[in-house]
């Protein structure tokens, strides 16, 4: 049966590869056919060699009532339990959007939960139950071609809060790190599986790492920073990694940051390098063992919320000061020029965390 009556499948396919994400759904329901096609490796494979792939940054993003906002551009600073909900930003279109909530989580996402991309999944990890403040194991996915949430296996070990994440963006999801309900600083690390929905343990780190991040580089899932139990919020700057070709750890990379300070805006540039925003406010990049400027971050981002990297480009949303609204820019990593967004007022809550999807 032909794709579309009257039309070569060729054809017919190259017609189907230019839905927007949002429209996979529907389309799977029109027929049989469709399904099977849009839901094959090769749709996402050709739509990524036409350059009709869309990157979306997805952020558990604290909702704000634009209508309370008022004349002024201040974000009630009394709001001391914000309700988090996850939002969307395209960067080429420039449009925001609120996702679909996960089902069951009336009182909002779990606050500090990570949140990683796989292929057509968004995997959502962990966090503290917003009513409780009781630490979670949960696991939720959200598949882009369905629009549905699914359960997926708890994470392993017990709840875990302040973990480092980071995904190979094909099959896997890295932990390590975190705290236990004890408030011990851990070194067990595990991969997720999200397609078998399955975890694999994976060789504890080499030190225990608290408050770390994580990013997947060079084929590397390295783990940043952190402190152990003993040291309480005093950072360190070595870094582990854990090689996917070999499916082990490395020896410690003593000094890998330039400063013993939190290393939450670390991210893979996808060019080969890792950046960060650094201490003295401005775009760092870790070139040849060395960490050097790229560019000076304005007054508007005095407090870095997310970063976020796709194609020769920054995203940064971040603050002028505690309280004011979460803005954007994103900088032009070859040219090194600064575009600034304009976000709708119930888009400017602070951001927890995020990550880039190319659907």
């Amino acid at each position: 049966m032909d794709l579309i009556s009257a039309l070569p499948d060729d054809i017919a396919r190259d017609c189907l590869i230019r839905l927007s994400y949002e429209q996979f759904a529907a389309a799977s329901s029109v027929s049989k056919s469709w399904k099977t096609e849009i839901q094959t490796p090769e749709f996402l494979r050709r739509r990524k060699a036409t350059g009709h792939t869309q990157r979306l940054v997805v952020m558990a993003q604290a909702r704000v009532d634009s209508e309370k906002l008022g004349s002024t551009s201040t974000i009630v600073k009394g709001s001391m339990n914000p309700v988090y909900r996850l939002t969307v930003f395209e960067p080429e279109t420039n449009r925001w959007a609120e996702m679909p909530p996960i089902p069951g989580l009336s009182a909002g996402l779990p606050m500090f939960c990570q949140l990683a991309g796989v292929g057509y999944d968004l995997v959502v990890m962990g966090g503290w139950d917003p009513d409780s403040w009781k630490a979670s194991n949960s696991v939720f996915v959200y598949n882009f071609l369905s629009a549905e949430w699914r359960r997926g296996a708890d994470m392993p070990g017990g709840p875990r809060t302040f973990f480092a994440c980071a995904s190979d963006s094909r099959r896997f999801v890295y932990v390590a790190g975190g705290h236990s309900e004890e408030k011990n600083a851990l070194r067990t690390s595990f991969a997720y599986d999200v397609a078998a929905d399955a975890w694999v343990p994976l060789a504890d780190m080499a030190r225990e790492r608290d408050e770390c991040k994580a990013v997947f580089h060079g084929g590397k899932f390295r783990v940043i920073g952190g402190y152990c139990t003993e040291m309480q919020g005093r950072f360190e700057t070595s870094a582990e990694a854990f090689d996917v070709a070999t499916w082990k750890w490395g020896p410690v990379e003593e000094g890998f940051l330039d400063s013993a300070a939190c290393p939450r805006t670390c991210v893979d540039g996808g060019d080969e390098r890792v950046y960060m925003c650094g201490s003295g406010g401005e775009v760092t990049a870790l070139r040849d063992a060395t960490w050097q400027p790229m560019a000076k971050l304005g007054e508007e981002m005095r407090n870095v919320a997310f970063v976020g990297t796709w194609e020769g480009k920054m995203l940064l949303i971040g603050s002028c000061g505690y309280g004011e609204p979460h803005v954007g820019v994103v900088l032009d990593l070859k040219g090194g020029s600064w575009r600034k967004l304009e976000s709708p007022g119930s888009y400017t809550g602070h951001v927890q965390s995020g990550c880039v999807l190319e659907i």
